[in-house]
């Protein structure tokens, strides 16, 4: 809604970005902030498992805040449970992944300072898994698309 017509506006984002149990309601770009934060919704369906691989980012935090339901971040290698009204800062550099392991939703406020990742992001990585079709996404082209928006994916954890 806006305060006039040259003023600041409330969610002047609000780009809703799904697919397969994750969604991203976009509340806050770079554009709007002068390039000093992102702010959006994480809605993880539950039994959701992040599809892309566990990455770090070197040029930004990450701080998420518990909103609804219980999502498990794995920040180097420690499982840490966010919860409604809790948060969690993820440093840079700091490896990570996330994953609902309850039958309930989960839901949490996900800010990055700077705003050095947007929609476009998600919108690329989502395309690529809808084009998998059900099948195993393209792991090549999501770890293009992750290092250019910033992400460096992790190697995959060792056999066991």
């Amino acid at each position: 809604m806006s305060q006039s017509n040259s003023g600041p506006t409330i969610n002047p984002a609000d780009e809703t970005i799904s697919f397969a149990g994750l969604t991203v309601r976009f509340l806050l770009t770079g554009e709007q902030s002068n390039g000093s934060m992102a702010m959006f919704e994480l809605t993880v369906a539950g039994g959701q498992r992040l599809p892309a691989p566990a990455h770090s980012h070197d040029h930004y935090e990450e701080t998420l805040y518990g909103l609804e339901g219980s999502v498990t971040l794995t920040v180097s290698g420690k499982a840490i449970d966010l919860g409604p009204g809790q948060s969690l800062c993820i440093p840079r550099g700091a490896v990570h992944r996330f994953d609902n392991d309850n039958a309930a939703d989960a839901k949490a406020l996900c800010v990055i300072t700077p705003a050095a990742l947007g929609p476009e992001y998600f919108r690329e990585v989502y395309a690529v898994f809808r084009e998998a079709a059900g099948g195993p996404p393209d792991r090549a082209k999501i770890g293009e698309i992750m290092r250019r928006h910033g992400l460096t994916p992790a190697p995959p954890p060792p056999a066991a």
